[in-house]
């Protein structure tokens, strides 16, 4: 003959047949068949699940992180020093200036003094999914040089210390690396597959004064870029 029917109580459900039955049921339900204190808890811990799944959400990215790095930067000027070239572009007896003039939400700007040449300007600019980097090249009345607006925008996550604006082409990437050590020094330069070929340092301790204002700095650039960067 059978045994009397047991009738599973919801203490005697399996974990996780438990925590799928709860999600389900009303709070009005769940009072009837839980005592007061174990609903608080699960109350509680379904919080902050919710809150830790939002704040896992709601966390910077590398990029925002990275642009927060580039906006500490501003208001000041420092001098640097060429660390490698390929060619003679900039030599290792001229004097390098980057004044971090600007920075904004959505847009940086940040001149490059090779002594009194006052033509180049590196623009970062953010959009929601990545960063792009652009170079604005003036003339000495601010009117744009042919070969200006050239750059590119990153291609991977990179980090809150480096991004790589470069054109991916089979195995081999090329474009340009900037990297921020926060109080230490700012990095630019070209590189190839990871390696940079143009190397400029500035430390940041060594700052300067601000230098006279950078050639076309009153009229922006007339090419800008479409609304994805690409």
């Amino acid at each position: 003959m059978d045994g009397p029917m047991v009738v599973p109580t919801v203490w005697s459900l399996p974990a996780m047949t438990l925590s799928s039955l709860l999600c389900h049921l009303p709070r009005a339900r769940m009072r009837a068949l839980l005592p007061a204190a174990a609903v608080s808890g699960l109350l509680l811990a379904s919080s902050l699940a919710g809150a830790g799944a939002l704040s896992a959400q709601d966390a910077p990215t590398a990029h925002d992180q990275f642009w927060a790095n580039l906006q500490a930067l501003c208001e000041t000027a420092v001098e640097g020093e060429l660390l490698q070239a390929p060619d003679e572009q900039i030599t290792p007896d001229q004097r390098l200036v980057v004044h971090f003039w600007e920075c904004g939400d959505t847009e940086i700007r940040f001149p490059l003094h090779v002594d009194d040449n006052r033509s180049r300007t590196w623009v970062f600019i953010r959009h929601d999914d990545h960063l792009e980097l652009r170079h604005d090249h003036r003339y000495e009345d601010g009117s744009e040089e042919s070969n200006t607006w050239y750059g590119d925008t990153t291609i991977e996550e990179g980090s809150a210390t480096r991004q790589e604006f470069a054109t991916r082409r089979g195995e081999m990437w090329s474009g340009w690396a900037v990297e921020i050590e926060p109080g230490v020094h700012f990095t630019y330069g070209t590189m190839r597959n990871g390696e940079f070929r143009h190397h400029l340092r500035f430390e940041l301790d060594n700052e300067v004064d601000i230098p006279p204002p950078h050639w076309g700095h009153e009229v922006r650039p007339s090419q800008r870029p479409t609304p994805d960067g690409r």
